[in-house]
């Protein structure tokens, strides 16, 4: 049995009550489909109900265990309306500008329903942009107090099971801050521990990756990484973490055994966090597409509720691992 089947067999033990707010997607309505057919969640699609039936029925799709909303006719939606305009006023939202963007924008209803409590998850991007999907989710979700920033991380399963955790990762930051500072660095690699250990079970083994093995070289982003790194340490010295490092010093044990012989990871590591933005995206999107690996996310982490983002290049099937995995960060 591997991960996604073991993360599957969670979600049918407790399904929660997760939105989708890119209901006239049809890759949105084939995953719902899909995954109500397995009791993965309890799902709510936003959208005319009209148009999403008649898609689904177009398409031979069974999707009816799914409740469809539409924000226009929810007689919850004043009180959404309330709640955004009292979270936002301060920054200048207006009681009409408010009422607009909850009317219009399906990804702030989705969000606020989570922030409100009428659902358990969400998850959206197949459409929206992920600065979008980000920018909604950090405006109407409030922080985990545990953390100083949100950032994104993705399962990536590998065909070589001799690395990783029998092939599979977590990247992270792959999604949401462009350069992170070193706080902001280290703050990733913690978030990222917990959001591993929660949806996978297996014991974190942290890599803080950069192009130089333990002082190799030298350069001023080589320090960045190296402080983030004490920092984190620092932080939770109950973790295995290790930094500056090279991928193949992270990853491969007979590299590990020549470049740093005295780390931790032993070239074993299964969370890989990125110095910034350009190498998570760039490192993410080559494994999923070169090395045909399977991904879930961006898994938007360090807020107090769980949101997934998804590749606007996403397939059906990632939504429904999306919905899983979202599902198992509820329970």
């Amino acid at each position: 049995m591997n991960i996604f089947d073991k993360i599957y067999q969670q979600a049918k033990a407790n399904p929660k009550i997760i939105v989708l707010p890119e209901g006239n997607d049809l890759r949105v309505i084939e995953a719902v489909s899909q995954a109500t057919k397995e009791n993965l969640a309890r799902i709510i699609l936003l959208g005319k109900a009209g148009d999403i039936l008649k898609k689904a029925k177009k398409n031979n799709l069974d999707i009816s265990k799914v409740e469809i909303i539409d924000p226009q006719d929810d007689e919850r939606w004043d009180d959404y309306v309330k709640s955004y305009y009292n979270l936002r006023k301060r920054k200048g939202v207006t009681k009409k500008s408010a009422r607009d963007l909850l009317l219009h924008d399906p990804i702030y209803y989705g969000v606020m329903m989570l922030r409100e409590g009428q659902v358990d998850g969400f998850v959206a991007g197949a459409f929206y942009t992920t600065s979008h999907v980000a920018r909604a989710v950090l405006r109407c979700i409030e922080k985990d107090p545990q953390y100083i920033t949100a950032s994104g991380a993705f399962l990536i399963e590998v065909k070589d099971k001799s690395y990783g955790e029998d092939g599979l990762f977590l990247f992270a930051d792959c999604a949401i801050v462009p350069l992170p500072s070193v706080r902001q660095l280290a703050d990733t690699a913690l978030s990222s521990t917990e959001i591993w250990a929660k949806v996978t079970g297996y014991q974190p083994r942290v890599a803080m990756l950069s192009f130089s093995s333990r002082s190799s070289s030298s350069h001023a982003l080589l320090d960045k990484v190296k402080e983030a790194t004490e920092i984190a340490k620092k932080l939770r010295p109950d973790l295995i973490i290790d930094g500056e490092l090279q991928a193949d010093s992270a990853i491969v044990p007979e590299v590990a055994r020549i470049k740093v012989p005295n780390s931790p990871l032993k070239g074993k590591a299964n969370i890989l966090i990125f110095p910034n933005l350009d190498a998570g995206n760039i490192a993410y999107k080559l494994m999923q597409r070169l090395a045909q690996a399977r991904v879930v996310g961006p898994l938007i982490q360090g807020m107090a509720a769980p949101c997934s983002d998804l590749s606007r290049g996403c397939s059906s099937q990632e939504i429904v691992d999306a919905i899983a995995v979202t599902t198992v960060r509820a329970q």
